[in-house]
Order: structure tokens, then C-alpha cells, then sequence
């Protein structure tokens, strides 16, 4: 009598975290990068692991919803979204953290017309696969004097002010497209050693944060 062997494939659920220089894990005190094992996303792809998930990166500097960067190219998250959508597909999830570059003065956008590029990119998402979830994450704010010499010239008083008004854009927006919801403002800020990005124990917060919202909503 011959063995028959069973073989069980393991299909792994997907989450793509589509964010900028607060995704990608920029360290604001020497400009690098921290390590995998340091960032927001590193942290999560441990803990998710052993319940069947693959956690994505796609965080980029500079990285906008739908604006151009004239500097550095291919920032508009609405063009490359699509793209990983097709490319990453199927996706259980998308954590989608973006809002804080659209701030820039030369933009010189509100926070209702940033909420118009999230919306964009949610219905980028919805037209791809309409079962993938959505934990749309609202950004921290920018620390006061962002602006000041030695930090960073591109933001403005009025970039701080409008930073603070994502969270109650976010949420409506949330709520009306049925996504789930996080505002990072609520867990930590920006270091002071930048005013703009996350410090190595904000990373574990805030992953210890969007965690608990993935798996409330598993």
C-alpha cells in the first residue's frame, strides 16, 4: 500500500502599508533608516506573523496622496497606488498613512482638499477589490516650529495648524466609506529632534496601536 501524503498549503493573508517617511521609518536625528526590526511596520509583520500575515512595506519620503512633487519624482501616491495593488494582489488589508508631505506650503492645500486625496485613493483600492479592508490612519502632527531654521523650510505655520485638522477629516471620511479608523495623533508625535518624524519608541507605540485595531476587526 502506498503513503499518501497530504500536503497543507498555507495561503497567507497580505496587509500593505502604503505610507511616506513615517512608514518607510526615517530617523530623524542622522536621516537613515531604522531597522526592519525597529520600524512601525517590522514590528507589526513580527506580531502578525504567526496568525497567517504578510506585511508589506511601501512607505516613501516625500510621498503625497495626489500631489506632484517637482523636486523628486514618482511622490503622488495616486499614481503608484494602482500599480502595488495589482502587483501585491490579492490584499486582505491596506493600512493607507499619508497626509502629513500634502502640508507643504508649496501645495498650499486645506485639510478638506488633502481629505479628497485620501478619498482618491480609497476608491483606488474599492475599484481594484472591493473586500479589501481599510484602516485608514490619519498622521501625526507636525511639531510647532517645524518651520524654523535647521528643520524643515517647507512647511509653515499654517502646515502645523492644518496637520492638527486631519484627524476629524480622516474619521469623516472613515466613516462614510466604511474604512476602519486610527488617528496616530491620539498615540504619539513627532521627536524633537526634527518636529516631523517618529522617534524609535514612537514606532512601537503606534504599531502596538494599528495592531490592536487589525485585530479588533479580524
Amino acid at each position: 500500500m502506498q503513503n499518501q501524503y497530504k500536503i497543507e498549503v498555507r495561503m497567507m493573508k497580505q496587509i500593505l502599508c502604503f505610507g511616506d517617511s513615517n512608514t518607510y521609518g526615517y530617523i530623524p536625528e542622522t536621516k537613515g533608516r531604522y531597522a526592519f526590526e525597529e520600524r512601525w511596520t517590522g514590528i507589526l509583520a513580527k506580531a502578525l506573523d504567526k496568525q497567517g500575515y504578510r506585511v508589506i512595506e511601501e512607505g516613501l519620503c516625500g510621498r503625497t496622496t495626489v500631489f506632484e512633487d517637482e523636486l523628486r519624482i514618482g511622490r503622488r501616491g495616486a499614481d503608484l497606488l494602482p500599480v502595488l495593488l495589482e502587483s501585491h494582489k490579492p490584499l486582505d488589508r491596506i493600512v493607507l498613512m499619508l497626509g502629513t508631505n500634502d502640508c507643504k506650503t508649496v501645495y498650499g492645500a486645506s485639510a478638506e482638499v488633502i481629505g479628497r486625496g485620501i478619498e482618491k485613493l480609497i476608491k483606488q483600492v474599492r475599484a481594484v477589490d472591493p473586500e479589501t479592508k481599510i484602516l485608514l490612519v490619519s498622521p501625526i502632527w507636525l511639531g510647532e516650529g517645524v518651520w524654523e531654521e535647521g528643520f524643515d523650510p517647507e512647511f509653515n505655520e499654517k502646515s502645523v495648524e492644518t496637520s492638527k485638522k486631519l484627524k476629524q477629516i480622516y474619521q469623516k471620511i472613515a466613516k462614510e466609506y466604511g474604512c476602519d479608523f486610527l488617528a496616530a495623533s491620539d498615540y504619539v508625535g513627532p521627536s524633537e529632534a526634527d518636529r516631523e518624524h517618529l522617534s524609535k519608541k514612537s514606532h512601537k507605540i503606534l504599531a502596538e496601536a494599528i495592531y490592536g485595531v487589525l485585530a479588533q476587526a479580524s
